[in-house]
Parts: C-alpha cells; structure tokens; sequence
C-alpha cells in the first residue's frame, strides 16, 4: 500500500490509538500508515506487535486503526497528565 497517495486522517487531538495484543499479527500496516511516525514494531516472546511508541506526537487521526487489517487498533480518548506537585 502506497501511504504517501492517500489523503491523511484529519487529526483529532486528545485521541490515541490502543493495540490489541490479542488481535495484533505485527504486520506493520499501521507503522507504513502511520504519518507522524509514532507506531512501531516491538517484539514480546518472540511474536510481534504494534506499540505506540510517542504519545506526545500522535495526531489521532486513526489512519493505523483504519488500515489494521485485523481490527486490533481502536481509538480512545488519551487520559490528561496531571504535572506532579
């Protein structure tokens, strides 16, 4: 799949993908769709699987969710830090 032709997702800030270890092959789809490059390929016991590696940068346009062929990625609203005291 050619990511760089297709119209990107709209970003939606606050949003952010949650892999399902259960569902996720490690197939890399979401990683290649992923524009701002904040997904990546880690490997636990020797299977692979999709992490979101920089939260902070993540749009939540949901481009990966969208092309997860396994439907392991769902979109949920991130939880605010609280700065510590």
């Amino acid at each position: 799949m050619n990511t760089s032709s297709r119209n990107p997702g709209r970003p939606r800030p606050g949003w952010q993908p949650v892999v399902d270890a259960d569902r996720c092959t490690g197939c890399g789809w979401c990683v290649a769709a992923c524009g701002p490059h904040v997904l990546g390929l880690e490997a636990v016991q020797w299977k692979k699987r999709s992490v979101l590696l920089d939260a902070a940068h993540c749009t939540g346009c949901s481009d990966c969710a969208v092309v997860c062929p396994f439907h392991a990625i769902t979109m949920k609203r991130a939880v605010p830090q609280v700065p510590d005291a």
